[in-house]
């Protein structure tokens, strides 16, 4: 898949998320990754910055939050372009989940229910 469409479906994730969820995701940057990290070559995303659930009064002039995706993994996850937005959408809930506090622990515990 061409990395300008990759990115389409991701931006079509973002935008079918709530209403309510998009407006808490200020200053977070999507960004579309190649490669994961090479200590771990199977994340499919990473959420990196500081939860909403651990923010005090002192949080202010900070980077912005990162929620990076990496195309590579996640084609290779899937199969054809149904499949890839699929995991796309799963990918960018998961990490935005992060954003919120919510641990993998209880994302895995949500997902049994």
């Amino acid at each position: 898949m061409e990395r300008r469409r990759f990115e389409e479906l991701v931006d079509e994730a973002m935008a079918g998320l709530p209403a309510w969820v998009r407006e808490r995701l200020d200053n977070v940057a999507v960004i579309v990754e190649d490669e994961p990290p090479e200590d771990d070559p199977d994340l499919l995303g990473l959420y990196e910055g500081v939860p909403l659930t651990d923010r005090g009064a002192d949080y202010f002039g900070v980077l912005p939050d990162r929620i990076r995706l990496f195309r590579r993994v996640i084609e290779e996850e899937a199969g054809d372009e149904k499949d890839v937005t699929r995991v796309v959408q799963e990918t960018v809930i998961h990490e935005v989940a992060h954003f919120f506090g919510i641990s993998d622990e209880r994302l895995h515990d949500l997902d049994r229910d």
